[in-house]
């Protein structure tokens, strides 16, 4: 019997924002196939056994605050959640007090004080004042509308100071924002640090660059009443969608796996379906792209069909992802030593950050531009099977790490090299603290930017389809149907990656936007 190759949309890529425009499109009655080029669902926001018995998320491990809107449309609210009593733990070195997150804004707030001082708390709630603006000029959580203009942008200022922020956003540094409200560098180390290493693990910029205060901002921004906050999920990120593609399969959906999409056929301005590595066609008047706008319109999309202007503003957008992740497999949990016998709690493991100064994380983003893999990288540690404890065998751990600043810009042929020199730094960083650390791994993996690229075929490696940097925000980040200034024109086609607005992040956002775009326009 011939297969029925007709659907009424195809959607491209079965990871957080594919899955959400896939169900919802099921939902709302179109007939669709959600067609992904790996063996399994869930992209970047997966939960994958690497080892055996040993899960791990191999890229995205918190889901972000997102939409009240879409979390209620999703059920996202219904999924099993690991209750943390601290969120995460950030060091510098040694003689400067730890900065303890506690999930309770009271305990939170007392350690704060008692720990690190009264002009602390006021220096982070003036920096939260500071985000606000630039977090209402974002849309950082708005789900269903289009990337804001400047002017717009400028519109979310009420006063002078809170357009001030917006522009420093746009054109200021991370560390101009952290010395004024925060200028102590002995006294608030581990808070600077902590913030300096949230404004740039997601772009190509030191902390003192200008521009990075867009990633300050981004990271900081705090949700209003309508959001649901970040949660950690039993289980791990891959929970999350596996929940998407079961609801996407209850309602009708197909997905297949280890379908990849060789060209978006477009005829006389119009989508007209897709043909697949093998040759396979499928028609639709309708595709939904949840992988990056430029791979979508500048590889896959039919030759000629997109304007050559806007081919070149495409090949423009950053990439230039420059880190490593690693998991490991261990024997049992690591022990830390005094000073830090207290993350010894399983409660403490969830996330510690082993962090660097302002200044030193700016010094080790210029050496890694000439090729110099940092001593003591700074990197986010976490042992998720301590309030998890079905991500690892009995007695054992699973550890992950990420890590700044991976050199990028070498001769690949000092690739090998670079990996080998940069994983050890990460495993000598943390055998500081956790001297039997190096000793219990059984196993290890070390992804670099180059495997981001070729397992999720991220453009660089870079997990955001376009870096948080301020020329890739607001109305340079494109909606479903192109950049508001330079749409691509292409009758039926939709943009629904973290390239697009209300990316990047596991937020739901811009496969929600695609899915409405696509249900407006029918």
């Amino acid at each position: 019997m011939a297969m029925d190759t007709t659907y009424d949309a195809v959607i491209i890529g079965a990871g957080h924002n594919g899955l959400t425009a896939a169900l919802l499109l099921q939902r709302a009655g179109l007939r669709t196939v959600c067609l992904e080029a790996k063996r399994y669902t869930g992209g970047m926001a997966s939960t994958v056994e690497l080892f055996d018995g040993y899960k791990f998320e191999i890229a995205g491990s918190v889901q972000l605050p997102t939409s009240m809107i879409v979390s209620k449309e999703l059920g996202l609210d219904t999924l099993p959640q690991v209750e943390l009593e601290v969120m995460s733990v950030s060091i510098i070195e040694e003689g400067i007090e730890p900065l303890i997150y506690y999930t309770d804004l009271g305990d939170a707030a007392v350690h704060m004080e008692e720990k690190h001082g009264i002009e602390v708390m006021i220096g982070m709630a003036e920096m939260m004042g500071w985000s606000a603006a630039p977090t209402r000029a974002l849309g950082r959580f708005e789900a269903g509308t289009l990337p804001k203009s400047l002017d717009e942008m400028y519109a979310c200022a009420s006063t002078d100071a809170e357009r001030a922020s917006i522009t420093e956003m746009l054109f200021g540094s991370a560390t101009d924002v952290l010395d004024r409200y925060l200028p102590d560098k002995k006294k608030h180390a581990a808070l600077r640090g902590m913030l300096a290493f949230l404004a740039v693990n997601s772009t190509y910029r030191g902390p003192s660059s200008p521009g990075s205060a867009a990633g300050l901002a981004f990271g900081m921004a705090v949700p209003d009443e309508n959001t649901v906050l970040t949660k950690k999920l039993k289980g791990g990120i891959g929970v999350l969608t596996q929940h998407l593609a079961d609801q996407y399969a209850e309602a009708g959906g197909e997905i297949r796996l280890e379908a990849s999409v060789s060209e978006i056929v477009v005829a006389d301005g119009h989508v007209a379906g897709v043909v697949l590595d093998g040759g396979e066609r499928i028609d639709a008047a309708t595709v939904v792209s949840a992988v990056a706008p430029d791979l979508t319109l500048n590889t896959l999309v039919t030759d000629g069909a997109v304007e050559v202007g806007l081919s070149t503003r495409l090949d423009g957008i950053d990439h230039r992802g420059s880190y490593v992740q690693m998991h490991f497999a261990l024997d049992g949990v690591p022990e830390f030593v005094a000073p830090y016998e207290f993350l010894n709690d399983p409660k403490m493991q969830s996330a510690i950050g082993l962090f660097a100064t302002p200044e030193e994380l700016q010094r080790q983003f210029e050496d890694s531009k000439r090729g110099i893999v940092p001593e003591t990288p700074a990197l986010a540690f976490q042992i998720p099977s301590a309030s998890d404890p079905d991500l690892a065998p009995a007695g054992k751990a699973a550890a992950s790490a990420f890590a700044l600043w991976f050199p990028i810009e070498e001769d690949p042929s000092e690739y090998a090299r670079l990996k080998a020199e940069m994983g050890q730094a990460v495993i000598d960083r943390i055998t500081t603290f956790a001297p039997n650390f190096e000793s219990l791994i059984l196993k290890h993996t070390t992804f670099t930017p180059k495997h981001m690229g070729t397992m999720f075929g991220a453009p660089g490696g870079d997990y955001c389809h376009g870096l948080i940097h301020p020329d890739l925000l607001g109305p340079y980040r494109p909606g479903p149907g192109g950049y508001v200034d330079q749409p691509h024109n292409i009758e039926g086609l939709y943009l629904g990656s973290a390239g697009c607005y209300g990316g990047p992040g596991i937020t739901f956002i811009p496969g929600y936007n695609a899915a409405q775009a696509v249900l407006a326009d029918r």
